[in-house]
């Protein structure tokens, strides 16, 4: 590629002459003339014509590119939200345990629930369900029907439960003690060819239904993570007419889902800590002894419970493996239970006189087998 340059020389007294060199090399001189000044004058217009008018069009072209309006991408349309769902699922148990002290006798258990939800958001759910355990009551009573309801909603990491808890437990029959006049609570049921009379001096109510309001919240920190505050009330609990609240807390570890490597088996750790308060009792449950005069009614003793387990998830199936306990003496558990098969004479608290002792409320091991599902995930 050659280099070609111009130098103009200044001649004196005569025409211009324009030097040029090709390649670093001086050529022959150009003669300027009147006539070559007036060409390159025209050329020199003409040049700075040709760029101004590129200068406008880019400038331009620049704007009307600024103008042009984008075609935005259109968002897919949101799924379709369906607010209705169902939970329900099934369980078996060698031992139904409600706070602490079994409700079938520590004999096996099986349970059932069914509990339909409305989405308001996903942040409030409304709720409602019933549930049925099976049970081993002093009067004999067929089994435990749940119905209950109450909102879910939900702030952040806190998921909270309000509702109403209604404890049904029909097929029941008073229980009355064969003692009628040796042990003071006896001859409380009307006369009935349905009555059950205990041998152990205890006595139970035919209808023994409550319910109960509660109050729940759970704090989640992360994946593995979780803890719980729980509050319920009844006025009238096991129609006793004593009042009862119970509080407890709760915490839940659950292990990384890679634990099992891809097997799809989850694990987690939980356990509860609560305190059963507990009221005086109705005239039925009455006694009179030389550590007390309770005629009106017992002031059931109150206690603390515990329990911590381990469980296994596989898809719908839970294993569940936990150890409970309470507090409760032997004697003061039989006031509070009337249980059917308390036995022995030794176990005398002022409201237990007769001295039988229950292990209703003692320590024991459960394992469940339980199976969890809801509509919106595993019916589709």
């Amino acid at each position: 590629m050659q280099m070609i340059g111009f130098f103009l020389l200044h001649g004196v007294g005569g025409p211009y002459q324009i030097a040029s060199w090709a390649n670093g090399h001086r050529s022959r001189p150009v003669l300027r003339t009147p006539d070559t000044d007036r060409l390159w004058n025209v050329m020199g217009i003409s040049m700075k014509k040709m760029v101004l008018a590129a200068m406008v069009l880019a400038m331009a072209g620049s704007v009307f590119a600024a103008d042009i309006p984008l075609k935005a991408v259109k968002a897919p349309p949101p799924a379709p939200f369906d607010p209705w769902d169902i939970a329900l699922g099934s369980a078996a148990m060698n031992d139904y345990i409600f706070r602490g002290v079994t409700q079938s006798n520590h004999n096996p258990s099986v349970a059932a629930y069914f509990e339909p939800r409305y989405n308001v958001s996903k942040d409030l759910q409304l709720y409602v369900g019933t549930s049925a355990e099976s049970i081993s009551f002093a009067n004999r009573a067929a089994a435990e029907v749940d119905l209950y309801g109450g909102v879910r909603p939900t702030l952040g990491a806190f998921a909270f439960d309000f509702g109403v808890w209604g404890y049904l437990y029909p097929g029941g029959s008073c229980a009355d003690n064969v003692l009628t006049g040796g042990v003071p609570g006896g001859n409380v049921c009307p006369v009935s060819t349905n009555t059950i009379f205990l041998a152990n001096g205890n006595v139970m109510k035919k209808d023994v239904s409550f319910v109960e309001v509660y109050g729940k919240v759970n704090y989640t920190i992360n994946d593995n993570w979780q803890f719980g505050i729980n509050e319920y009330y009844s006025p009238n609990f096991l129609n006793s007419g004593a009042w009862g609240d119970y509080a407890s807390i709760t915490g839940k570890y659950t292990a990384p889902s890679t634990t099992f490597g891809t097997s799809g088996v989850g694990m987690y750790v939980s356990g509860e800590f609560g305190r059963q308060w507990l009221g005086t009792s109705d005239s039925f449950y009455g006694v009179v002894s030389a550590l007390g005069n309770f005629a009106t009614g017992i002031p059931y003793a109150s206690y603390d419970t515990w329990n911590i387990g381990i469980g296994f998830t596989y898809k719908v199936f839970t294993l569940d493996l936990r150890y409970s306990d309470t507090d409760l003496s032997k004697g003061n558990c039989n006031a509070f239970t009337s249980a059917f098969n308390a036995s022995g004479t030794t176990n005398i608290t002022p409201i237990n006189p007769g001295g039988a002792g229950s292990n209703w409320c003692g320590a024991t091991g459960i394992v469940k087998l339980s199976v969890d599902l809801t509509a919106m995930t595993n019916l589709k």
